[in-house]
């Protein structure tokens, strides 16, 4: 049933992605030189909502913060933060976009997958020498969440619920894409 739920979300995710433009590399390009903003309003309106919706639920105890999975911060995750990064401003596509423009047709993103595909095989050639390597040093003891929550993982902010916080946060973020003008 889990897959069947991935896939059903996936195929949303998707349809959404090509609804609000995210599939056309120029409208990402153009959100990230700030002059067309309605891409970058969905996006933060989505972060805010979903982030507020997920935290709401725990806070209410119908989904169990322990299941929530912390990925461990290591200096490796900063560079390759930054060359993602580098490689959605060239491109104009992030995994997920680039898929969902594969499955509207573009032709462009099959070039973008093709490489990310490539880049995943290479990681994985190259990863035995480099595991031991400074690329993975822990960064605030490796497992932290940012306010208390779970209590498997260190709070940056002890004092601070995290359902609390990441409410606040979240709604800041709806707040940010509805004032934020369309075009810059």
């Amino acid at each position: 049933m889990t897959i069947v739920l991935a896939i059903i979300l996936g195929l949303f995710f998707g349809f959404a992605l090509q609804r609000v433009g995210a599939t056309n590399p120029q409208n990402i390009i153009n959100m990230l030189r700030l002059k067309d903003l309605h891409l970058m309003k969905a996006i933060l309106f989505a972060i805010g909502f979903s982030s507020t919706l997920l935290f709401l639920l725990a806070g209410l105890g119908i989904i169990d913060a322990g299941h929530f999975s912390v990925k461990s911060a290591y200096t490796g995750v900063i560079l390759g933060g930054a060359l993602l990064g580098l490689g959605f401003a060239v491109a104009g596509y992030c995994p997920g976009t680039g898929l969902a423009a594969l499955a509207d047709g573009r032709k462009d993103a099959l070039f973008f997958v093709g490489g990310g595909l490539l880049g995943a095989l290479l990681y994985t050639l190259v990863y035995g020498s480099i595991k031991g390597s400074w690329l993975f040093d822990k960064i605030a003891g490796g497992k932290v969440m940012l306010a208390a929550g779970a209590d498997k993982y260190q709070a940056l902010v002890p004092a601070v619920p995290g359902v609390l916080l990441a409410g606040v946060i979240g709604v800041a973020f709806m707040v940010l894409a509805w004032k934020l003008p369309d075009k810059a």
